[in-house]
């Protein structure tokens, strides 16, 4: 696969530290956060420092490094998984909707199982790991996904799915780069994104990065859009996918999925297999955090809405497997998903 429409990197290991690019700061400001501890891990993840599903994932597997690194000079190697246990649980809770988190932390504990030598070392390899499977797994369903399109497309995606979701490269939006060095896109749309401004602050900062052509819309302004005939492909990420077909995204996918359904659009989600969450046996047991109302009555610290205003402010919804046209994984394609296909996808190598 060609580097073409692949510049940014929002997560790196630097020995004993991590940088995070800042996406609170974006687009006006690109400055890193330093973390050297676990503790600052899951508050740049709990603050949206860092956010993806599988960024946030990659980024905690770097957070039990850096437990490691400090219990290390304290500990033996024998006593060393009990002695990050309450690191891990720290990182476990920063954000609970995105299984990715639990996958990655569920995957550094067995990396120290039976480990006797260098086990900070082996840790370190691991996460180094994980991050550069998420790239290349996203490659492939860049690959995977585009070919579901016949040329010329016009796609619509929301919040953010590229590299700055991920290790690189992206889930949704790996699938319209990849699409673009096709030459199958006529035109990208990006809904805004509220409260957090994801596709505003995001999509468009990385697709203008990269050289693709994008216009923003309001969420509005998406069922007009797709009226007018402009969009053929919905395109979006997951932060969890139930054992049924079942998506959790970002606030505002349902909406787009029903809007997909009534206009003919095609509404195609892209995500890893380590956002399914077989244990989950439907939508209705995905866990929706909601964040604080301020989120919603203020944008940068300055009031949007009329003083001693409430607000309801979940930030994601569950879109019914129903409505999904295809579910792109790095394993295949699965089209109008189901449990049972579902449960074969994750049951092959």
């Amino acid at each position: 696969m060609s580097q073409i429409h692949d510049t940014i990197r929002a997560i790196r290991w630097a020995d004993d530290h991590l940088l995070l690019l800042d996406q609170r700061r974006l687009p006006h400001t690109q400055v890193d956060v330093v973390c050297r501890s676990a503790s600052e891990v899951a508050a740049a993840i709990r603050d949206m420092v860092v956010r993806g599903a599988p960024a946030i994932g990659i980024t905690a597997a770097y957070g039990v490094v850096l437990a490691a690194q400090a219990q290390a000079v304290r500990v033996s190697v024998a006593d060393l998984p009990a002695a990050i246990e309450p690191d891990l649980a720290q990182l476990a809770q920063a954000r609970p909707t995105a299984v990715n988190l639990a996958w990655a932390l569920e995957r550094m504990r067995r990396c120290l199982q039976g480990e006797s030598g260098d086990a900070v070392a082996a840790l370190c390899a691991e996460a180094a790991a994980i991050h550069e499977e998420d790239i290349a797994a996203n490659r492939r369903m860049g690959e995977l996904g585009s070919a579901l399109m016949e040329a010329p497309v016009g796609v619509l995606t929301h919040c953010n799915t590229g590299s700055l979701a991920t290790g690189g490269y992206g889930t949704a939006l790996g699938v319209i780069r990849s699409a673009c060095a096709a030459g199958k896109v006529r035109q990208v749309y990006a809904d805004e994104t509220r409260p957090w401004l994801q596709g505003a602050r995001l999509t468009a900062w990385e697709l203008v990065q990269d050289g693709i052509p994008v216009q923003l819309i309001a969420e509005g302004a998406a069922a007009y859009l797709m009226q007018r005939g402009a969009v053929d492909w919905v395109v979006v990420g997951s932060d969890r996918i139930a054992a049924n077909g079942d998506v959790a995204n970002k606030i505002g996918t349902y909406g787009l999925a029903v809007l997909a359904r009534h206009h003919g659009v095609r509404f195609m989600v892209v995500a890893p297999t380590s956002t399914v969450d077989l244990s989950v046996p439907d939508g209705q047991g995905i866990p929706i955090e909601i964040r604080s109302g301020e989120e919603l009555l203020r944008l940068d610290g300055q009031p949007l809405a009329a003083a001693g205003a409430g607000a309801w402010n979940p930030v994601f919804d569950v879109t019914p497997a129903s409505l999904v046209d295809a579910i792109v994984t790095e394993r295949g394609v699965l089209r109008e998903p189901n449990r049972e296909k579902i449960l074969a996808m994750m049951k092959s190598d």
